[in-house]
């Protein structure tokens, strides 16, 4: 077993504290590589706090992890030592139902592997995520990452990123389009800069007046102020899509009244409560509620050969191990411009 250290929640009680933890052995189809920089996602919250299911404990949380391969399996083909290398949201998947057959392992029929707080293939072995100095995981679900860009903030691509790509992508958003970014934070600043890449024409929804600089900085062309009855009211019924970023609590009946008739009202955030919807909400227009999920491995590789040609990357904020609780202090009041990445060296 590989000796590894790590910060973990013991219980949905308690702070987040070192913790020294074993990985497996790095097997015949294994990368093992040393992880340089992790970044902080709001999942990781509400994960280790049980707000949307139990967990298992204790938990390393970390899912936007990157680093370098120290080590690989003796039937790896796609990396060696050397190589910058990611993991994302999932490590395994059951390779063999429909849906990974068609490179969708994020909707794994049996289930796909969490990176943390989740199960091995073998039903009882928990995973473990990326705050911690090295991380073992089978070949097919590393992510190969450019030198060209900043490798701290590649990190929140492979969720941020990938979270607000693949629906941009499935749905074909583009030039033509008007897309509506509602909430500017992690997942928000992303689904603008791709919104804009892409040809959208982009309008970032928020309740903070405060943010529409930042907004215009990222790209966005226009802001509305939600919290505002004369803009919302201007903005009803213009838009094809809206790319709902928000994990707290809204009222996704006001949002769908921004929709033009066939509009598409995509989520990516999880509030923790469900939400009310009124069947008028969408019968009004022939709209439709959706929802998407991350990416498969091949998507979230096109993602980030995408970054790396177009020179996209996460706006990041760099912080210590030891500053994590005051990092998801500051995650919850909207205080940070728009992820924190954990230095993995200061573990």
């Amino acid at each position: 077993m590989i000796a590894t250290k790590g910060y973990a929640a013991q219980s949905p009680t308690t702070d987040l504290a070192p913790w020294n933890f074993e990985r497996r052995e790095v097997g015949p189809h294994d990368v093992q590589f040393e992880i340089l920089f992790c970044g902080v996602c709001h999942s990781d919250l509400h994960q280790i706090k049980n707000d949307w299911f139990p967990g298992i404990f204790p938990m390393v949380p970390g899912h936007e992890i990157v680093g370098r391969v120290v080590k690989v399996g003796d039937h790896v083909k796609k990396f060696k030592v050397g190589d910058l290398a990611g993991t994302g949201c999932m490590v395994d998947s059951c390779q063999v139902c429909e849906n990974c057959k068609n490179d969708l392992e994020q909707y794994c029929l049996e289930g796909n592997t969490q990176t943390y707080n989740g199960l091995e293939r073998d039903g009882k072995t928990p995973t473990y995520g990326g705050y911690s100095n090295t991380i073992v995981v089978r070949e097919e679900f590393v992510l190969h990452l450019s030198d060209k860009l900043d490798l701290a903030a590649v990190a929140p691509l492979l969720c941020a990123g990938i979270t607000t790509y693949s629906p941009l992508r499935h749905w074909k958003v583009g030039k033509g389009h008007k897309l509506a970014v509602l909430g500017l934070g992690g997942l928000g600043h992303m689904g603008v800069k791709f919104g804009v890449a892409f040809g959208a024409e982009v309008t970032v929804l928020s309740t903070s007046p405060k943010k529409e600089a930042d907004a215009k900085k990222l790209g966005a062309h226009h802001f509305v102020v939600t919290t505002d009855p004369k803009q919302v009211e201007a903005a009803k019924g213009t838009f094809d899509f809206i790319l709902d970023t928000v994990s707290a609590e809204h009222d996704f009946n006001m949002y769908m009244s921004l929709l033009r008739t066939d509009g598409t009202h995509i989520c990516v955030g999880v509030p923790p409560k469900p939400a009310e919807i009124a069947a008028f909400s969408l019968i009004g227009g022939r709209k439709s509620l959706a929802g998407s999920g991350i990416g498969g491995i091949k998507e979230t590789q096109e993602m980030l050969d995408y970054c790396a040609a177009n020179n996209i990357v996460s706006d990041i904020e760099m912080i210590s191990m030891k500053d994590i609780h005051k990092a998801y202090d500051r995650m919850l009041k909207g205080d940070v411009r728009y992820r924190f990445v954990i230095d993995m060296a200061t573990l």
